[in-house]
């Protein structure tokens, strides 16, 4: 059952996957969706990983997406920065565990680089990053304007608005715009990397058609931290729907290593 959460004035949903009945856990997963995403749009995996994990697993979604506050656009290039630094320790800080990893969708991914590189997190265990990006390239942004395309003339719009209702148009455009300013080029996050004092795990499709293989090298070459990567083949940017037991797999050897 979904509630909502108080931060900053507004109202964050978020969703609590239990693989255990009445048995408080000290440690849990939180997964940040991607760009486009939100509570409902991971569907099944989060209680597919709650169960193999035998962890909670903890979906919310970002103000202006799914059923969250509406958010005001265009939103600040700095999105990203301000998600990590301003919103997640505000959700951090009102959920009843000790410890937790993060799990970071595309943006997601980047959110939880940027939150794991800016301050010493001392209840963070470990980062898992699926599709994430530490700098714009000319591929992501040629697939971001095929999306534009998509909402504006196909049935995109529609698609998303199952999962985000009122606030389908500020989540696109929200995202979209952003991604296609021309001053977004220069964005770039590799400064947060050296200072991740945890382990991560790079995810990524060869496939990916919103960033190449420099994402995950970067992150790989960068990192202050021990770093593994995995390059699933046959995949796209949705590793969650195009390799779902590959993705399980891999979660399942990586927390337990965290979880000694």
């Amino acid at each position: 059952m979904n509630s909502f959460l108080q931060v900053n004035g507004a109202q964050l949903e978020v969703s609590v996957c239990s693989p255990k009945v009445n048995q408080d856990q000290e440690i849990a997963v939180l997964l940040l969706h991607e760009g486009l995403g939100c509570v409902a749009s991971w569907k099944d995996f989060p209680q597919q990983l709650a169960y193999a994990l035998q962890l909670d697993v903890i979906t919310y979604s970002r103000i202006g997406y799914g059923n969250s506050s509406p958010v005001d656009v265009p939103r600040p290039l700095t999105y990203m920065h301000i998600e990590a630094q301003q919103w997640l320790p505000g959700v951090v800080a009102q959920l009843p565990y000790n410890q937790f990893i993060l799990i970071g969708h595309s943006d997601g991914g980047s959110i939880a680089l940027i939150y794991a590189g800016s301050a010493s997190q001392k209840n963070l265990l470990g980062v898992v990053t699926l599709a994430a990006h530490v700098h714009n390239e000319a591929l992501c942004v040629t697939s971001i304007e095929k999306a534009r395309q998509a909402y504006m003339h196909g049935d995109l719009r529609a698609g998303l608005a199952q999962y985000h209702g009122a606030n389908v148009d500020g989540a696109f455009w929200g995202w979209n715009q952003a991604w296609l300013d021309p001053d977004f080029m220069r964005w770039n996050i590799e400064e947060y990397l050296p200072c991740i004092r945890v382990p991560v795990l790079v995810i990524q499709g060869d496939d990916d058609e919103y960033g190449s293989a420099n994402q995950a090298q970067t992150i790989a070459a960068c990192a202050g931290s021990h770093t593994e990567v995995l390059m699933i083949p046959d995949c796209r940017h949705l590793i969650h729907r195009d390799a779902p037991a590959t993705l399980l797999n891999a979660l399942q050897q990586f927390i337990n290593s965290l979880l000694g």
